[in-house]
């Protein structure tokens, strides 16, 4: 027995005990790290959240007092006039007292003509402006406040999911980096096999299409190696790409240290985690939330504003600081909106409608959860037993190889019987190994579909 064959045993011996990967090893959970801080989709999310912040604040401001500056400075020409016929009235008087005093004491006036807009006007005033009493604001501010944390929700969301991928993907890499171990040491087998069918054939022992069918099961053996190649380059950059590293970075492997142990072995309690943890779930009630404002928003927007309004300034034909260019005006303002035909009603009713709307989506989205906890929770189950299976059927298909190969060099059995026996080992071997990652990646989807990952 070859030493790349002992090694097989060794990894077969590996294989056949019990299966997980403990989380003594602490390379995945880096890589998820990894991933949280790099991920290019996860930085968007993120960014969406910080957007939602920013209008968050753009509507608490609408509480707070709005202070400015207007500045005006005019000048006029033409316009409206109105005539005033001042010297239609005092004239005749004017004259009668001349002739009276016997004198020119009082002069003739001509009619005067004011024009509406004075050739220069100058105004300058600070403004405050603070709504006392306003529904709109207030439920606008509730709204935003709801979706805001509807998109921190989606940060975790988006995390989970990639928790998902990220475990998902790292598997399958492991996958391929053990079915090329297994090809490779497949590849030392048959060239050993093609050494010794050339010397049976020199001893006269089998016949030349030995030899021919041993370099045909050889080529064969390099095209699957070509092929694992294949999948082991594109697992690597999958993965790679979900942490946002150059593609051809390299990846550590997590030692195996293995037990099969079941995630969740009540289904009753898988469902009821989901329904506890799932962020879709929490960020619907966000939105369910934002919907109830929206209909109080709509049934409280008939009801009056009350808002503070206060001007000090300047004002005059020039610049000017006295008793008679500076002014101040403060007011209270009540507006209500006492009919406003049938619009209100109607929008109540939308908002209702849009409402029960998000409630019939939140019934739907419990199910299609607890579907996907109930898929989860078998395809684990389902996996589990497949790695038993699997680890059976290599031990067996290893065992029976070991005592063809020995007939074979000495000449005692067919090639056929060869090559077939060591066509079953190699496939049982790599149906072990796709066991094995398959019930890993079995564990990372239930452990999805229940929200169980610790995200922080």
């Amino acid at each position: 027995m070859n030493k790349s064959f002992r090694i097989r045993i060794i990894l077969i011996g590996l294989l056949i005990g019990p299966v997980m990967l403990h989380s003594q090893d602490n390379v995945l959970e880096n890589y998820i790290r990894e991933g949280f801080q790099n991920n290019q989709a996860l930085k968007q999310t993120q960014l969406n959240y910080n957007k939602s912040l920013e209008a968050l604040k753009q509507s608490k401001a609408l509480f707070y007092p709005n202070i400015g500056f207007n500045a005006r400075y005019s000048v006029a020409e033409g316009g409206r006039t109105i005539d005033f016929p001042i010297g239609d009235l005092l004239n005749p008087v004017y004259s009668t007292l001349n002739q009276l005093t016997q004198s020119q004491q009082f002069p003739q006036v001509e009619n005067e003509q004011i024009y509406f807009l004075r050739p220069t006007e100058q105004e300058s005033m600070l403004y405050l402006y603070q709504p006392l009493f306003n529904s709109e604001i207030y439920f606008q501010y509730k709204i935003r406040k709801n979706l805001s944390d509807a998109a921190y929700i989606g940060i975790d969301l988006y995390k989970r999911e990639l928790v998902k991928e990220i475990k998902t993907a790292y598997f399958n890499f492991q996958k391929t980096v053990k079915a090329l171990e297994l090809f490779e040491q497949t590849l030392e087998v048959v060239q050993e096999n093609l050494r010794v069918s050339e010397s049976l054939v020199i001893n006269d022992k089998v016949t030349v299409d030995a030899v021919y069918r041993s370099r045909a099961e050889l080529s064969k053996v390099e095209r699957q190696l070509a092929e694992a190649e294949k999948f082991h380059e594109s697992a690597k950059a999958y993965f790679n790409f979900l942490l946002n590293k150059p593609l051809e970075s390299s990846i550590d492997l997590m030692l195996n240290n293995m037990l099969i142990d079941s995630l969740l072995s009540n289904q009753k309690e898988s469902i009821r985690l989901a329904l506890n943890n799932r962020e879709e779930l929490m960020q619907l009630e966000r939105y369910l939330s934002a919907s109830e404002n929206a209909v109080r928003l709509t049934k409280y927007n008939h009801s009056p504003t009350l808002n503070l309004g206060v001007n000090y300034g300047i004002q005059g034909a020039t610049y000017e600081i006295n008793d008679q260019s500076d002014f101040l005006i403060a007011s209270v303002v009540m507006q209500w909106k006492i009919f406003h035909g049938l619009e209100t009603k109607s929008k109540i009713q939308q908002a209702t409608i849009e409402q029960n709307i998000l409630q019939e989506q939140n019934s739907a989205l419990q199910n299609q959860i607890s579907m996907q906890v109930i898929d989860a929770w078998y395809g684990e189950k389902a996996a589990a037993k497949a790695v038993t299976a699997a680890r059976t059927q290599s031990y067996s298909a290893t065992k029976a190889f070991e005592i063809i190969r020995k007939k074979y060099n000495q000449g005692q059995t067919s090639l056929l019987e060869f090559i077939n026996v060591r066509t079953d080992m190699t496939n049982a071997d790599l149906n072990m190994i796709l066991a094995i990652y398959d019930y890993e990646i079995s564990r990372a989807e239930l452990e999805r579909a229940t929200g169980t990952y610790p995200l922080n």
